[in-house]
């Protein structure tokens, strides 16, 4: 399987003050750090090397998972260095650890969905970029993607609007040269699937599985009770 960045530098304001001095990753859910069960997660799908993208506090993040063995998977880092590059330029930065083709999810997300079948959905498509999109409805969160047959017709993290009844599920695809019109200031990959969606170069592959995520407390509240009733993995 191709490799996964994990983006995991951000500053995890919304959960303070349990992150003022603790990285997100790191954060407990159900009597662990959500990264071992993430990286659990993850291998269980098939991944076998991780690029962990770290920024605030990294080294914490870096202590506790090491070289990744103990999850039955090859843990490499790239950090931000002196100022945060923002969800994109982390990425350009740890791309000599990538290679040209990868796929990426946040450093905040669960997914439970069949990562092979993303993969082969992103290959296949021979496109610059894929989106994996979830019938949301604005459930669990504002939806942001119009899809339709198959397609994203537009995308917009934080203005969505009545057409857009699916969201962004967290996993995605990418070519390294998605990332070649980036500046070097700081940049969000969100702004790049907008433009490789604008352009014609955003494959989509819909996920039947719900998400779950720790950016918030009544996330990080739905993943401890899923965890609690399931015994681990789903």
């Amino acid at each position: 399987m191709l490799p996964l960045a994990i983006l995991a530098g951000g500053l995890a304001q919304r959960l303070r003050p349990l992150t003022e001095s603790l990285p997100k990753s790191l954060v407990p859910v159900a009597g662990e750090p959500f990264l071992a069960h993430q990286l659990r997660l993850v291998r269980n799908r098939g991944v076998r090397e991780v690029v962990l993208c770290v920024g605030h506090l990294g080294e914490m993040i870096r202590d506790f998972a090491g070289d990744g063995r103990r999850f039955g998977l090859e843990v490499q880092y790239s950090f931000d260095g002196g100022q945060l590059l923002g969800t994109a330029g982390a990425l350009r930065k740890a791309l000599p650890l990538l290679g040209d083709r990868f796929l990426v999810m946040y450093g905040d997300s669960y997914l439970p969905c069949d990562y092979y079948a993303v993969e082969d959905a992103f290959l296949a498509s021979r496109k610059l970029g894929l989106m994996t999109v979830f019938q949301n409805e604005s459930q669990w969160d504002a939806s942001n993607v119009e899809f339709q047959d198959g397609r994203i017709l537009a995308y917009a993290k934080n203005h969505g609007d009545p057409n857009m009844r699916h969201i962004d599920y967290g996993l995605g695809g990418l070519r390294s040269w998605a990332l070649d019109s980036l500046w070097d200031a700081p940049s969000d990959l969100a702004a790049v699937y907008q433009d490789l969606a604008a352009r014609g170069e955003l494959a989509a592959f819909e996920v039947d599985q719900r998400f779950y995520e720790i950016g918030s407390f009544e996330g990080l509240a739905e993943l401890e009770e899923m965890l609690a009733e399931t015994g681990g993995l789903p």
